[in-house]
């Protein structure tokens, strides 16, 4: 998972140095546990291709049941938390496999995948490189964006059951909006965080770049 930095200042070497060390190994190790969680997502998003209704919701449940869990977990960055990361992440995959599977098998439906997914990377490389440049304090908007993303979530559960016109453009353009401050807020805990913290900085991170993803599949999609 990376090599740990040092707990001394060896001869020569400036605490301003470490610091920098400390930084580029924290998201050298962040950044590689959330390419191996996407490679979870992307092998469970194909197992889970066929899976009817019942499945994909009990996966939805049990991924959110674990990313409750990872609070629990006293070595932050542990195997076990590294294992919870990795199960959400299969989960997840499992989860939107058959949505993914109906894109792919429409004419125009790779396109659109493969568009959310080059919007994804640049919505999350411009936001992550503000959120990890600031020097501004961002904490101080967890509360409000906590809030803001149960609205959203509530909103979600009305627009399965009542037809809004431009309904889901509307909620996908907000829940953009909400993730681009929980993308800065990730990305400056990477910036300020240390190598203990690596785990849960990247389940942050992963689920930041999962919605997104998401929203963009709606958008893309024209609301299918």
């Amino acid at each position: 998972m990376g090599t740990e930095p040092p707990l001394y200042a060896p001869a020569g070497v400036t605490t301003a140095a470490r610091s920098r060390d400390e930084v580029r190994a924290l998201f050298g190790r962040v950044m590689f546990l959330v390419a191996v969680a996407m490679g979870f997502t992307a092998a469970g998003a194909w197992i889970g291709r066929d899976l009817t209704g019942g499945w994909v919701i009990g996966a939805w449940i049990a991924a959110l049941a674990l990313v409750l869990g990872m609070g629990f977990v006293k070595e932050r960055s542990g195997p076990v938390a590294m294992a919870l990361l990795f199960a959400i992440a299969l989960l997840l995959g499992l989860a939107i496999g058959p949505t993914i599977a109906d894109y792919m098998s429409v004419e125009g439906g790779g396109t659109i995948v493969a568009q959310s997914a080059g919007a994804t990377a640049l919505f999350i490389a411009a936001f992550g490189t503000a959120g990890y440049a600031t020097r501004r304090d961002l904490q101080p908007l967890v509360r409000g964006l906590f809030w803001a993303t149960l609205l959203l979530i509530l909103a979600g559960l009305v627009l399965i059951f009542v037809n809004i016109p431009n309904g889901v453009l509307i909620w996908s353009i907000l829940g953009l909006v909400i993730f681009a401050g929980w993308t800065m807020i990730d990305f400056q805990r990477l910036r300020r965080g240390g190598v203990d913290d690596a785990v849960p900085i990247a389940l942050g991170i992963f689920l930041d770049v999962f919605n997104v993803f998401l929203f963009f599949l709606n958008i893309f999609g024209g609301n299918r």
